[in-house]
């Protein structure tokens, strides 16, 4: 399925910065499954582009001269290949799956946790039939609700409050998967869906030695499809959200995003 992708992010500060350097996680990832038709980011300065220890294409924007503002701009075209039952094709070498087995502070297990994981699955995480039998029961433990959580929001926290948004409900599938044994990471990009809360989106991969990765939109209860469009994967929000970064200055900062996905 082709998409076309139109991304801003935009920030605004109060005070002045003297100094902002952001990490863009806005190209998407090289899988055999994807393929960029074209894809261009509009910045207010140059790009270094690299890529990470997980294999995302990120790029660097230092900006050293007073600003009150910034905007980023993505326009592209991608061709997003069907995935049978929410197969990744190709195994990805770069860091061993062991990695996405290590717990982060969005991530980590408690006992809560690891009682709602054995409580659904008694059995374990045996297949992909069980992950989504887990997505279905995180989607109905935790109502979707924006403006109910933030970023630094932990599964831990998600799970007691029973509210959140994509990336909650997928830093809680995060959780359980590992309380069972069971590499997960984490993945950003975009959806292509009816509803226009869902343009930007966040899923998860699990692995099974059978099967590789297998991917798993939580929130909608389903496999991810050739409507999902995939930017970055890691162990969580912090190393695979689209944009992040620090500066110097500035007072307050209000940020907006604006994403538009086009079959």
């Amino acid at each position: 399925m082709r998409h076309l992708i139109k991304h801003t992010t935009r920030y605004h500060y109060t005070d002045p910065v003297s100094y902002s350097i952001q990490v863009l996680r806005l190209t998407p990832r090289q899988d055999e499954h994807q393929r960029l038709l074209r894809w261009h980011i509009d910045a207010p300065g140059l790009l270094q582009e690299q890529v990470d220890a997980y294999g995302n294409i990120t790029h660097i924007l230092t900006l050293t001269q007073p600003h009150d503002a910034i905007e980023l701009k993505v326009t592209g075209q991608i061709d997003v290949g069907p995935l049978h039952d929410g197969a990744v094709p190709g195994e990805d070498k770069r860091l061993p799956v062991q990695a996405y087995c290590v717990p982060t502070a969005l991530t980590a297990c408690d006992d809560a946790i690891r009682a709602f994981a054995q409580v659904m699955l008694p059995r374990g995480l045996r297949g992909p039939d069980d992950a989504l039998a887990l997505a279905e029961a995180i989607e109905q433990r935790v109502a979707y609700e924006p403006g109910s959580t933030d970023v630094r929001t932990a599964a831990s926290q998600v799970l007691a409050l029973g509210r959140g948004v994509c990336q909650d409900h997928a830093h809680l599938f995060l959780a359980c998967a590992h309380a069972l044994g069971h590499p997960a990471r984490y993945v950003s990009g975009y959806l292509q869906a009816a509803a226009e809360h869902m343009a930007s989106h966040a899923w998860a991969d699990v692995w099974w030695p059978e099967q590789g990765w297998v991917s798993i939109d939580v929130t909608n209860r389903q496999y991810a499809s050739d409507h999902h469009c995939r930017l970055a994967v890691a162990r969580d929000y912090d190393s695979a959200s689209p944009v992040r970064g620090v500066r110097t200055g500035g007072g307050q900062e209000t940020m907006r995003v604006d994403v538009l996905v086009q079959q």
